[in-house]
């Protein structure tokens, strides 16, 4: 009788969302759109960024700088005027434009140390503080290696082989996207089954609830287990046809075990937002409410920052926030295959935060229809 109960009101809950059309937009916005603009953003690193070039000298040095500049950190330069280096500068076509004065060449081999101007559109942050850096590496490199008339490669005493695991290329949509869908997932997770509990508010439909024969228990997990479906076979679609699809990001590890993962981290979120829907009245009222709880939990567990780069203190305490512990978890099975014997303690410690928070909210939500 309990589980049917259960079931029939998740049934209810289903029902009650269809008729939502702007809670269905957000969640296929936020499953498709979001992921992919958030992973495909422009990265701090530099790629792809635009130079224009003024080729006041002709002559070979300066073509050996105007072919320095290649994908993928630039694109091919555009060889333009001085007049229209500025006219395209104004109009944000190009992030940097390097101006060669004439003469240059002549300059160099006469050891005047002549200068070359470089404008740079610092509005374009990402780009403008690293670019820089590049555009007079890549320069100097050029210049040096004319002046010696061969492309010497120095050798240093010491020699650091570099091999780069699970993402070589450095490609950052990669895990961006990873961590994009973790937040959608803990994003949604709170908002729905929040919004579920307010709609019966403001509907006047938990009095009607209150006279039927349904606990508070059954009330709520069925509000869990109805919401955390939509986001668990949301979130799968979203890996699928997203994160693997659209973004080609490559996933070593298993699919199953990672949404086994995510599904517990669904129960902890969903009861950490029957939670705060408890102490909220109002939409606007639960909205304030997330984003105070929601940032801190993005910004601190791990997906943005390492958590190794924060201190000792936030580290422990974050120990005890379920985000945390997916990001862990997806970064062990998405990124580098682990298997359930290396991610089994991910696995425990968000059983034990979902039972936690189930149980602080059932019995918050207990006082609150008992004052009801």
């Amino acid at each position: 009788m309990h589980a049917k109960n259960i079931f029939n009101l998740g049934i209810k809950e289903f029902w009650s969302l269809a008729r939502d059309p702007m809670m269905l937009i957000l969640i296929a916005y936020a499953f498709t759109a979001s992921i992919y603009s958030t992973a495909s953003a422009l990265p701090d690193s530099l790629h792809n960024a635009p130079i224009a070039i003024v080729d006041e000298d002709q002559s070979a040095l300066s073509q050996r700088i105007v072919n320095a500049f290649q994908p993928p950190l630039f694109v091919p330069p555009k060889l333009v005027s001085s007049g229209e280096m500025d006219a395209r500068m104004d109009a944000g076509l190009d992030t940097f434009a390097l101006n060669i004065p004439p003469n240059f060449q002549q300059d160099v081999l006469a050891g005047r140390s002549p200068r070359l101007q470089l404008n740079t559109d610092a509005t374009r942050v990402g780009q403008a503080f690293s670019g820089s850096a590049y555009v007079q590496t890549i320069v100097n490199g050029e210049v040096q290696t004319f002046l010696q008339r061969y492309r010497a490669n120095l050798k240093a005493p010491v020699e650091v082989e570099e091999r780069l695991r699970f993402n070589p290329n450095l490609i950052r949509s990669r895990f961006g996207a990873v961590v994009a869908l973790i937040d959608m997932i803990t994003m949604l997770s709170v908002l729905l089954t929040g919004a579920a509990l307010i709609r019966e508010r403001e509907r006047g439909t938990v009095e009607h609830m209150l006279v039927m024969p349904v606990t508070p228990f059954q009330i709520m997990t069925s509000k869990i287990w109805s919401m955390g479906l939509i986001v668990l076979l949301a979130s799968a679609t979203s890996m699928v046809v997203v994160v693997e699809g659209m973004l080609k990001v490559p996933i070593q590890g298993s699919r199953a075990l990672f949404l086994c993962g995510a599904a517990l981290h669904i129960v902890a979120a969903t009861s950490l937002g029957m939670f705060l829907a408890t102490f909220a009245r109002t939409m606007p009222q639960f909205a304030l409410l997330m984003i105070l709880v929601l940032l801190p939990l993005q910004m601190l567990s791990g997906g943005l920052t390492p958590r190794e780069s924060m201190p000792e203190w936030v580290q422990q305490v974050m120990l005890g926030a379920p985000t945390t512990h997916i990001v862990m978890l997806s970064q062990g099975i998405l990124f580098r295959g682990a298997d359930f014997s290396a991610v089994w303690p991910q696995f425990l410690a968000l059983a034990i935060i979902g039972v936690v928070l189930f149980a602080v909210a059932l019995s918050r939500f207990r006082r609150t229809i008992g004052s009801m």
